[in-house]
């Protein structure tokens, strides 16, 4: 099994769970993967960010974190390639600094947006917006998983989208 097969299986066995589960939807299924698993687990956040690394282009001078499941990765990335990191929010917090961008400025630098699992890119064009506005100049997204349909890509949002592992990955080691 190549290393990337071995980082899909060891996600999926930390993250794929079985039971009951009430979804977001409102349906019920009887399995569900919990994302937050694999980025609490030391040793699997470290291998998710050294995969990750390599796809961050290396003119980024900064590694932003989306609220939540982006914060872990890219301090984690941050940690391995000592590039700064920064902490994206759903939205400006509206007591002490009341900033939406958190940790070292961005205003004017080469930014890569990181993030844990993206379907649809909603919360990414969001960051993106709020990364604009604080001067940030936004160069790629980077995820850990690419659960949407197709080549990796978000409407609305002219940046290369790069993923460490696919839908496709994940479901092909489900199945052993």
């Amino acid at each position: 099994m190549d290393a990337r097969a071995a980082l899909a299986a060891d996600i999926d066995r930390a993250a794929r769970l079985k039971g009951t589960f009430k979804l977001r939807s409102g349906q019920v299924s009887d399995e569900y993967f919990d994302k937050y698993r694999f980025e609490a687990d030391p040793t699997l956040l470290a291998r998710v960010a050294a995969a990750m690394l390599p796809l961050a282009p290396n003119d980024a001078e900064v590694l932003a974190g989306l609220e939540l499941g982006g914060v872990p990765i890219a301090t984690a990335m941050s940690l391995q390639s000592g590039k700064a990191a920064a902490f994206v929010r759903k939205q400006a917090k509206d007591y002490g600094t009341c900033l939406a961008v958190e940790g070292g400025s961005v205003a004017g630098r080469k930014v890569a947006m990181i993030e844990d699992v993206i379907t649809t890119g909603g919360a990414v064009r969001d960051a993106h917006r709020l990364l604009v506005e604080a001067g940030a100049i936004p160069i790629a997204v980077v995820c850990a998983i690419w659960r949407g349909d197709g080549e990796p890509r978000i409407d609305g949002l002219e940046l290369p989208v790069l993923a460490a592992l696919r839908r496709v990955d994940l479901a092909e080691v489900a199945k052993t």
